[in-house]
């Protein structure tokens, strides 16, 4: 029998207990993969609008990409397959939990020009409708927003978060259902009075070489924005803010009577700051602070503590407490504003318990009221528009990123040198201030939210629809914590939407016994069309990971 020496002995132990630890590991990834429900997924996932960035922002990920890549490529993807929500032209609010669980905020949404009309507000309309030209758009934030994000929390280099992008936009995508130009312009979402758009977007864009409107199916290409693109990647945000790109831009601006002008570009800055945090029942939740709407959502969702049920007669209670809750969140609304260029505590109370017990006590389980009484004498206009994103990563990176060029195809200008649509963020003043200023954001009712439970679970909501987004997310949210639905029927639930007016909307599948309930108390009803309400989450718990993108857009989310 031969003998071995000591130390070959050694080396067949050492092989030996490796393999039996890598067997145990093994196993244990296995147990987990078993425990978790299907669907779900065990390391890292993104819910963007489709399925297509989705996958995108899924692969900068797979790449060893970081939360933040993975985010910021879904949504350049998101600016080619839905142009009508967002784009490069627009601006962002990112709410970022990094491994160490501190929540920041990058606000990067358009600011006012230093030169804009002096008598703005009075081109401010009054129903609802696209509010179109030049004098709205703002300085667009979205790349300087990118590239802040990118170098504090990237992990892959620049230029790849652009390359699925490029690749769109030079050899096109089959067009969108949600982007049916022929449903759009006969619905009459698209006013006559934007010329600009029909006599450069739409001819270059979305028509057929014979000139006729694209319809489902057929090839959408966004040649101009792909070279655009390309020189980003290459050169970085400065080609935008500082180069030639942006000079085209201004160009075209001009050409179509805006505002802007190049020092706007070179000046724009983005603002990192603290998130602010609420108790949300046993949950902390983490959003962006004012000109978002973060504290209009908490307030909300704070009146609604301990109403929450869905047995017998309770669930018509507990729909007519947020009704009203809703309504007296409507007539906080002006208390969000830039807060370098307002009152600093304009918001605070609406996180302050003494303020929501107050209020809390004002509503009633047999009657409403008239508008007077929840402060809304004069409401502002609603609106639709915006995209969001929600990625987690294996690392335990949260990103919740909400962007926009506001409303459908921002104010219906498009530049032709860049391929890039502008926004008409400055419209988002219109009913909730009296004032503009030159540097000053507008406020929003984007809330990019990141929820943290006491176990350790995440949640990484957020959502778009402009005036139905603070419902919409606070409904998803009350149905995922409160009434123990699964994340994707908390989504899918149809919601009430109580609009700037105070009438109550029902989305077409809500329940009927509800409905009749609701308006035997009293409530107006209203006469809202258009339920273009979309939020997108991220959920972590017990180490099983839950995406959901919002079926209404045709959403599919994407993990691994």
């Amino acid at each position: 029998m031969a003998k071995y020496k000591p130390w070959l002995v050694g080396c067949f132990i050492l092989a030996g207990l490796i393999s039996a630890v890598a067997l145990v590991c093994l196993c244990i990834v296995s147990l987990v993969d078993r425990e978790c429900p299907g669907g779900s997924f065990t390391h890292a996932a993104v819910a963007a609008d489709s399925l297509r960035c989705s996958e995108v922002g899924r692969s900068m990920l797979q790449q060893g990409g970081s939360a933040v890549d993975g985010a910021i490529a879904a949504l350049l993807c998101t600016s080619v397959v839905n142009p009508q929500s967002m784009g490069i032209g627009g601006g962002s609010i990112l709410t970022i939990r990094n491994k160490k669980g501190k929540v920041e905020v990058y606000n990067f949404r358009e600011t006012v020009p230093q030169s804009f009309k002096s008598n703005l507000l009075n081109d401010c309309k009054s129903t609802f409708g696209l509010t179109t030209g030049s004098q709205w758009i703002g300085v667009p934030g979205e790349l300087r927003g990118y590239e802040a994000v990118h170098k504090q929390y990237g992990k892959l280099p620049w230029a790849k978060l652009f390359e699925p992008t490029i690749k769109l936009a030079g050899e096109g995508i089959p067009l969108p259902v949600s982007l049916s130009v022929f449903s759009l312009y006969t619905s009459g979402v698209i006013s006559s009075n934007m010329l600009f758009y029909v006599n450069t977007f739409y001819s270059e864009v979305l028509c057929n070489k014979n000139k006729t409107v694209l319809s489902t199916g057929d090839i959408l290409k966004f040649p101009k924005l792909a070279e655009t693109m390309k020189t980003i990647a290459e050169q970085g945000a400065d080609a935008f803010y500082t180069g030639k790109i942006g000079q085209d831009l201004i160009r075209d601006v001009e050409a179509a009577g805006g505002t802007l002008k190049r020092e706007d570009l070179k000046s724009f800055q983005v603002r990192v700051e603290d998130a602010w945090t609420v108790p949300v029942g046993d949950t902390k939740m983490h959003f962006p602070p004012p000109p978002a709407g973060g504290p209009l959502l908490a307030f909300l969702l704070s009146l609604m503590k301990g109403f929450c049920s869905l047995d017998g007669d309770q669930k018509i209670q507990t729909y007519h407490h947020f009704i009203e809750a809703a309504k007296f969140t409507n007539g906080q609304k002006k208390s969000i504003t830039d807060p370098l260029f307002n009152d600093k505590k304009s918001a605070d109370h609406l996180i302050d318990p003494s303020f929501i017990n107050q209020i809390r006590d004002m509503i009633f389980s047999n009657r409403t009221h008239d508008n007077s009484y929840y402060n809304n004498a004069k409401p502002s206009r609603d609106h639709v528009g915006t995209t969001h994103v929600s990625v987690l990563d294996q690392d335990g990176l949260a990103v919740s990123a909400t962007s926009t060029i506001n409303q459908l195809f921002g104010g219906g200008i498009y530049s032709p040198r860049t391929g890039i649509i502008l926004n008409n963020e400055l419209s988002d003043f219109c009913g909730r201030a009296d004032t503009v200023r030159a540097g000053e954001r507008p406020p929003s009712s984007m809330i990019p939210v990141i929820l943290e439970s006491k176990s350790g679970g995440l949640l990484v909501i957020g959502g778009s629809g402009g005036s139905m987004i603070t419902s919409a997310v606070a409904l998803s949210i009350v149905n995922r914590l409160w009434l123990g639905m699964n994340l994707k029927d908390a989504i899918a639930a149809p919601i009430v939407f109580v609009d700037s007016s105070n009438n109550v909307n029902f989305e077409p599948g809500f329940n009927k016994s509800v409905i009749d309930g609701i308006r035997a108390l009293g409530h107006k009803p209203g006469s809202w069309k258009y339920f273009f309400n979309v939020v997108n989450a991220v959920e972590k718990e017990n180490g099983c990971i839950a995406a959901v993108s919002d079926s209404r857009k045709n959403g599919m989310s994407a993990g691994y």
